[in-house]
């Protein structure tokens, strides 16, 4: 199985146990925001420790996943319509 191939089992998941508005319509925290522009003002300015680079391509990972998700989400509302 490919990596693939699991983002999509993990984005099936989300948009059959959410509503698509849920999904659509989902910002991440104040916190998770500001703490993932922190991130990118360090990574700018080379003051950033390898765990704080490693946090960093997490959120990357996680923001693609949610636009993903958002994209599958916004084909069902449109399918509803």
């Amino acid at each position: 199985m490919t990596p693939a191939h699991v983002y999509d089992q993990v984005l099936d998941f989300l948009t059959t146990k959410a509503s698509p508005e849920e999904i659509a319509n989902f910002r991440p925290s104040p916190e998770a925001q500001a703490r993932f522009s922190d991130l990118i003002a360090r990574k700018k300015s080379e003051v950033i420790t390898p765990a704080e680079i490693e946090e960093m391509e997490e959120y990357l990972r996680l923001e693609h996943l949610m636009i993903r998700a958002k994209a599958r989400a916004q084909l069902r509302l449109k399918a509803r319509s």
